[in-house]
C-alpha cells in the first residue's frame, strides 16, 4: 500500500442501517428520512466515537450522492400515491448537508445497482475524479401500505430543482410477447426459473418442494438473530414449504414466505471516499474496508432468449472474474450473501459459483430478502452494510456479496476486506468477457406458435381465491420456443399444481398476438 498513491485508492468508511417499525403511517418517516438517517449513520460509523459533529463533516465534503432507484419509481405495483422527490439525490444532499457536492446520480432499477455502484465509484476514485461519496436508499412500503388501508392521505412530494445524473440501464425486464402474456415481474419469471431448475435436477415436486424449505429456513434462521430484520420468526423448513390460509402459493412452486418482502420500511447508506481523504477526515483504519475483486455482466436480456432457465452464465463469469481480480477462492471466503429473492436465485448462484447450498458459513449475512427484508433495488446496500460490520469484527476475513437485477439477468459481485490491497485498483472492461455471454444463444423464438408441442417450463399465478392462470414455455417440434398461457380453467389450474407438467404434450395456437397451449 505505500508504494500507491493514496488519492487513487479506493476505501468504504462507514455504513448505516434503519429498520422502520412505526405502526402509525401519520407518524413514521417518509422514505427520503430514512434514507436521510441511513446516511448520517454511515457517516458516524465511520469517524468511529468521535461524534456527530464529526460525522457532519463527512457528509459536508462529500462530492458525490447516490440514489438507488426506489420501488414506487421502478414498478407500477408499487407506485407511490403520496409523490416523492422529484430529484432524489440532490433533496438527499439538502437533507443531510452535503451542500458542496457537484454531481447527483440517481440509478435505473436492478437489484445489482447498490455493488454496481461501488464497482464504478471505486474506478472513479482511481481516476482522481471521486474522492468522497455516498450511496444510499430507502423505501417505506411498508407505511404507504399502512396509510392506503387507513385512508390517510400523506405528501412525500418534494421538489429540490434540477435532475439527476442516471446510471444504469433503462431496458425494462421483458419484451411486448412476455407482457402480452402476463410475464412481466419477478414474481411470474423466477417460478418458471424454479420448475426448470427442479427439473433439470430430477426432482419430484414434493421433494423439491421441501428442500426449498430447508434452504430458506436457514436464511430465516440467520433473520431471527438480526435485530434489523423485519421477520425475526425463525421459520422452520416445514413451515415455509407448506402452503396455508397464512402462507398460500404466490406463484407456483412458491409459497409467500419464499418471496422477497418488498413492504418494509428499510434504508441503508455507505460511504466511500478515497484512503488519501480518510486520512484527511481522520478515519481510523479500524473502520476501513477495501474491495479486491469485482464485476458485472448480463445474461440474456430477455428470459425468451435464454439458452435454459435453470443456469445463469452471467453469474459465472462474474464469479470467476472477481475471483480472479481478487486473486482469492471461494473457499477464501468467510462471509457470504447471495442475492435471495427467491429461492432459484440462490440454487442457480450456489450451482455456478461451486457454492454447496448447506455451506456451514451460510449464505446471507443478513437474512435475506424474505425475511430479512426485500427493499427493493437497496438490498445489496445493506448486504454490503452488514458485511463490513463483520469484517470489522474479525479482521483479516473475508466477504462476498452478490446483487441480481431483472430476471437474474443484471448480476454484479464484490469481494471485500480489511487487509488494504497490495495492488492498484483494476478491473477488466465488463466488455471484455460479456461478448462471450451474448454468444451463447438460445434457441429460435416465435410469438405466433401453431401446432403439437411440450411444455419446458410453468407457473400457475395465484390470487387471494386460488390460481389464476397459468405462465408456460414451450417447445414446438422443431425445437421453437414460444410463451404462452393456458385456458383459464380453475380445473386445470389446480391440476397444474399437483402434478409435474414438464415436457406435458398439447397444441399451441395464436390469436390477436395471445398464444394458448391446450394440455392432451
Amino acid at each position: 500500500m505505500t508504494t500507491m498513491d493514496k488519492a487513487r485508492i479506493p476505501v468504504l468508511v462507514g455504513a448505516g442501517q434503519i429498520t422502520q417499525r412505526e405502526p402509525d403511517p401519520a407518524r413514521a418517516r417518509s422514505p427520503i428520512d430514512l434514507t436521510a438517517d441511513a446516511a448520517r449513520a454511515a457517516a458516524n460509523d465511520a469517524i468511529g466515537d468521535s461524534g456527530a459533529s464529526a460525522g457532519d463533516r463527512l457528509l459536508a465534503t462529500l462530492d458525490t450522492i447516490v440514489v438507488i432507484r426506489s420501488f414506487s419509481d421502478t414498478s407500477w405495483r408499487f407506485a407511490s400515491p403520496f409523490g416523492g422527490p422529484a430529484n432524489p439525490p440532490k433533496t438527499l444532499a439538502a437533507r443531510i448537508g452535503a451542500n458542496t457536492a457537484r454531481r447527483h446520480v440517481y440509478t435505473h432499477p436492478g437489484g445489482n445497482m447498490p455493488q454496481w455502484c461501488v464497482n464504478r465509484l471505486c474506478e472513479m476514485v482511481t481516476r482522481g475524479e471521486v474522492s468522497a461519496a455516498l450511496i444510499a436508499g430507502g423505501e417505506a412500503l411498508a407505511t404507504q401500505k399502512a396509510a392506503q388501508r387507513a385512508g390517510l392521505t400523506l405528501d412525500w412530494t418534494e421538489d429540490a430543482g434540477g435532475a439527476p445524473e442516471l446510471w444504469g440501464i433503462a431496458t425494462r425486464g421483458w419484451n411486448e410477447t412476455e407482457e402480452r402474456h402476463r410475464m412481466a415481474g419477478a414474481i411470474f419469471a423466477y417460478p418458471l426459473f424454479e420448475n426448470a431448475l427442479r427439473g433439470a435436477r430430477g426432482r419430484s415436486l414434493a421433494d423439491h418442494q421441501a428442500e426449498m424449505g430447508r434452504l430458506f429456513a436457514r436464511f430465516a434462521a440467520v433473520a431471527a438473530a438480526n435485530p434489523l430484520a423485519d421477520r425475526r420468526d425463525g421459520f422452520g423448513a416445514d413451515a415455509i414449504a407448506t402452503v396455508s390460509p397464512a402462507n398460500p402459493f404466490i406463484g407456483f412452486p412458491y409459497t409467500k414466505l419464499m418471496n422477497a418482502n418488498a413492504f418494509i420500511d428499510q434504508s441503508a447508506a455507505l460511504i466511500l471516499t478515497s484512503a488519501a481523504k480518510a486520512d484527511e477526515l481522520g478515519v481510523p483504519q479500524d473502520r476501513r474496508v477495501y474491495l479486491h475483486g469485482c464485476a458485472d455482466a448480463h445474461d440474456h436480456w430477455y428470459v425468451s432468449d435464454r439458452r435454459d432457465f435453470h443456469s445463469s452464465p452471467a453469474m459465472r463469469t462474474v464469479a470467476r472474474e472477481a475471483f480472479a481480480m481478487a486473486g482469492m477462492t471461494v473457499a477464501e471466503m468467510d462471509h457470504l450473501d447471495l442475492y435471495s429473492c427467491f429461492p432459484s436465485a440462490v440454487e442457480i448462484a450456489c450451482a455456478e459459483m461451486g457454492i454447496a447450498e448447506d455451506d456451514p458459513r451460510g449464505l446471507t449475512v443478513t437474512g435475506g430478502l424474505p425475511y430479512f427484508g426485500g427493499p427493493g433495488n437497496n438490498y445489496v446496500t445493506h448486504a454490503i452494510a452488514e458485511t463490513m460490520d463483520r469484517l470489522r469484527a474479525r479482521p483479516g476475513t473475508r466477504g462476498l456479496v452478490t446483487g441480481n437485477g431483472n430476471y437474474l439477468t443484471k448480476q454484479s459481485a464484490g469481494i471485500y476486506s480489511t487487509e488494504p490491497p497490495e495492488r492498484p485498483f483494476a478491473p477488466k472492461d465488463p466488455a471484455s468477457y460479456q461478448a462471450a455471454i451474448d454468444a451463447d444463444t438460445g434457441p429460435p423464438v416465435t410469438d405466433t406458435p401453431q401446432g403439437r408441442a411440450t411444455i419446458e417450463t410453468w407457473t400457475v399465478m395465484h390470487h387471494r381465491g386460488g390460481p389464476a392462470y397459468a405462465i408456460l414455455y414451450g417447445r414446438l417440434g422443431d425445437g421453437t420456443r414460444f410463451i404462452a398461457n393456458t385456458p383459464d380453467d380453475p380445473a386445470l389450474l389446480a391440476e397444474m399444481t399437483a402434478r409435474d407438467w414438464l415436457g406435458a404434450p398439447g397444441r399451441v395456437t395464436t390469436k390477436d398476438g395471445r398464444a394458448v397451449f391446450v394440455p392432451d
